[in-house]
């Protein structure tokens, strides 16, 4: 197993660019199921989960290319019905994207549970029961078994904004009979990429970028060419890693747009940027202080779905509190695990108080020294990778392949700006 051995203390200098978008990636990835011809996608991701779901499709028949680096080409015309590897879908989270592709497509299919990262329960329900109302049957036992005879638009109220369902979802209505309405659908940038890419083949959705989805039944899309938008998660995690770093960082890649509420959440931590053009530019020698509500009150920071700020980032808004003047309190609403890793931050010499599993107080700053340490997950691990690049000291990161699951070649990309980070064999 892969280590990251990190020596923080050291400001980083330079530009960052991005990689591709994992979140809109993956849904893509799996939609190209549907594509009549080739598939060209751009600017993907070289990352584990993006590989693992590759690998299900070549699996299952489909033909992968790889003309250059973040550039494959997906044919699945030669794509037959079939059994998800357990072993790989049970690797990767993104896997239960396939159900809707293929069975739009086959007719049936059998999936295991599954993986992705362990932050507390994750349900599925969304997903069945609206393959249910569109004239599925589904089993649920030790693996999944969905079967229809043919999917049916139908009128849809999913009981939570799932990011996930709602893609399904609309995989599998792009290819049904007649007209599908989808209200309380997420709305993130990588769902609406997902819908520009299908309607680039030919797909009829309307609504993108509303929690209002309408989506008219084609009998066939067509092959194409998509370039992924870039991730607005990693560039969160890098205006991050800049701040506490005291780091001149200027990232590069994403639109500003998909950044709005995100850098008015760092504001209130005081972490400042500057916008030219599509570059996130962030200033060295920033005083970090939690700026207080009204009144004088404890300000909170909360997840909650798009536009507001996201899950995905809370962990790394955590260890950014850490290193800022002030007392605020965290409130992680979807994930009952997400909080966790915050004990190897106290270990670390964070002064934190965890409340209960969605909810901590962190009062700062403080200085944290260097430790060993495990990821945990995908942000978790990219949190801690943070707060040891702004440690006193050494610090020795295991289990990595999960922060390799979301951010491609990050040890790379740091030491371009003057990071200490190595990666050796456990």
């Amino acid at each position: 197993m892969a280590q990251f051995i990190v020596e923080g203390g050291y400001r980083l200098d330079g530009e960052y660019r991005v990689s591709g978008n994992k979140n809109e990636a993956l849904p893509i990835v799996a939609a190209s199921v549907l594509a009549g011809g080739p598939v060209t996608l751009r600017n993907l991701p070289d990352i584990r989960d993006v590989r693992a779901l590759i690998e299900i499709l070549g699996q299952l028949g489909c033909v992968v290319e790889e003309p250059e680096p973040n550039v494959v080409v997906l044919d699945a015309r030669p794509m037959q019905a079939g059994t998800i590897p357990e072993e790989l879908g049970r690797r990767i989270r993104a896997s239960i994207l396939l159900a809707g592709p293929l069975l739009v497509r086959f007719g049936k299919v059998v999936l295991p549970p599954p993986g992705g990262d362990v932050i507390g329960r994750r349900r599925l329900d969304t997903h069945f029961d609206a393959f249910k109302t569109m004239g599925a049957r589904v089993e649920v036992g030790r693996s999944y078994f969905l079967e229809t005879r043919g999917l049916r638009g139908a009128e849809l109220f999913l009981d939570e904004q799932s990011v996930t369902a709602t893609e399904n979802i609309v995989m599998a209505a792009v290819l049904a009979e007649g007209t599908t309405t989808v209200m309380n659908a997420a709305l993130e940038p990588h769902v609406q990429g997902l819908c520009r890419f299908l309607n680039g083949l030919g797909a009829r959705i309307e609504g993108i970028g509303t929690n209002f989805l309408t989506i008219h039944g084609v009998t066939a899309l067509t092959g194409g060419e998509y370039t992924i938008g870039g991730d607005y998660l990693e560039a969160g995690s890098i205006i991050g890693l800049a701040a506490v770093t005291n780091s001149e960082v200027t990232v590069q890649g994403v639109d500003p747009r998909d950044l709005r509420m995100i850098l008015g959440t760092f504001e209130r931590l005081g972490i400042h940027t500057h916008l030219h053009g599509a570059d996130v530019f962030v200033p060295t020698n920033q005083e970090l202080v939690v700026r207080a509500d009204y009144h004088g009150a404890i300000p909170k920071i909360d997840d909650a779905p798009w536009p507001q700020f996201p899950t995905d980032l809370m962990s790394i808004a955590i260890v950014a509190a850490t290193q800022a003047s002030g007392t605020i309190l965290f409130f992680e609403k979807m994930y009952e695990g997400r909080m966790f890793f915050v004990d190897t931050l106290i270990g670390m010499g964070a002064r934190i108080i965890m409340c209960d599993p969605h909810r901590i107080v962190v009062v700062g700053p403080s200085e944290l020294y260097g430790t060993r340490m495990e990821s945990p997950d995908i942000r978790a691990g990219m949190a801690l990778l943070i707060a040891g690049l702004a440690a006193r000291g050494t610090s020795r990161i295991g289990n990595v392949q999960q922060i390799d699951r979301g951010y491609e070649r990050i040890d790379q990309k740091l030491r371009k700006l003057g990071a200490h980070i190595e990666r050796v064999d456990g």
